[in-house]
């Protein structure tokens, strides 16, 4: 008896381990969209690492590799969050997104021109977006 016990205890550890492992390859699986996205944001990473790597980078007076990947990586994510909005099977909320590829521009951008406008630029769009999330009609 106490066999059986633990070879049905094991089994349903077994079930829940499997369904965790099903449920994180379900979500990139009917999120293709985030993934797509976040490897191009890896393959921008080593394409701008390759260049500083093979001197590249030492023809631009003004390259600094962290700052050409977090603009490149935050341009990525507001293309995706366009491409999201353009795409009705594709829709669904962004807001995080959103933000952080503001973020990550910002940071990037003013790194390699100067921060002096451009958080103000930032923290208007991301008003802009909360009020437009705020103000558009629901579903």
């Amino acid at each position: 008896m106490p066999d059986e016990k633990e070879d049905e205890k094991r089994g349903e550890k077994q079930e829940k381990e499997d369904e965790k492992r099903r449920g994180f390859d379900e979500k990139w699986r009917h999120n293709r969209f985030g993934a797509v996205q976040w490897a191009a944001v890896l393959l921008w990473g080593a394409l701008v690492l390759l260049a500083a790597a093979t001197d590249f980078s030492d023809r631009f007076d003004w390259w600094s590799t962290w700052a050409v990947f977090l603009a490149g990586a935050g341009a990525i994510l507001l293309l995706a969050n366009f491409a999201r909005f353009l795409i009705p099977e594709q829709r669904r909320p962004v807001g995080g997104s959103l933000i952080l590829g503001l973020v990550l521009l910002g940071i990037g951008v003013g790194a390699l021109v100067g921060m002096a406008y451009i958080w103000v630029i930032i923290l208007v769009v991301v008003a802009l977006a909360i009020l437009l999330r705020a103000f558009a009609p629901r579903r």
